[in-house]
């Protein structure tokens, strides 16, 4: 997900909006900014926003208000919970360079299967996987040596690894690839110990 330059959300007229939404967590603090920081210099010339995809991309059947409501309904009912981001892999078929879930994987797993239903249903291209996204649409023989990089500044890395995901963005992309925040939404659920 992008900004403006900035670092303010995009102002997109409604012509210009595309119909693909997604629904997405950011990563705040250090980890996030670091995040953005490595997706820059690895892809340079893309101003990233750090995050976590809970709905990839998708076009929607319907206004995209009456999706949201869906989203806004569903992420009432789960408690906020801890993502650690753990090491650098490849997806071999788009040469996406991404950081592995381990702790939170579950349960956004969890959370997805029951997203992706009725007005946000989507019958996605790939198995849903979360990730985070550090490098994509490069050229094939560049994705050996963007993923050494990548892997050696997250190994030099010293800053947190986990963050804790409290609240969800919807957002919808644009002509110009940049995303645009539409509603974002709490997690409220308390879990009972």
């Amino acid at each position: 997900m992008g900004s403006e330059s900035n670092g303010t959300l995009c102002r997109v007229p409604a012509q210009e909006r595309l119909n693909i939404f997604a629904l997405v967590t950011y990563i705040p603090g250090p980890l996030g900014a670091f995040l953005d920081e490595l997706r820059r210099e690895l892809v340079p010339g893309f101003n990233p926003c750090a995050h976590v995809s809970i709905l990839p991309p998708r076009p929607l059947a319907v206004d995209w208000r009456i999706a949201a409501d869906q989203a806004r309904a569903e992420m009432e009912g789960w408690a906020p919970f801890s993502i650690e981001l753990t090491s650098i892999s490849i997806f071999p078929v788009t040469d996406v360079i991404y950081l592995q879930l381990g702790v939170g994987a579950d349960e956004l797993r969890r959370m997805h299967g029951a997203m992706n239903t009725g007005p946000l249903a989507f019958s996605e291209p790939f198995a849903y996987h979360p990730h985070v996204t550090l490098a994509q649409e490069i050229s094939h023989g560049e994705v050996d040596s963007v993923c050494q990089i990548a892997q050696r500044r997250w190994r030099e890395y010293g800053g947190p690894r986990s963050f804790r995901a409290e609240k969800a963005v919807f957002v919808q992309n644009t002509l110009e690839g940049c995303w645009i925040d539409l509603a974002s939404y709490s997690m409220r659920a308390v879990t009972v110990p």
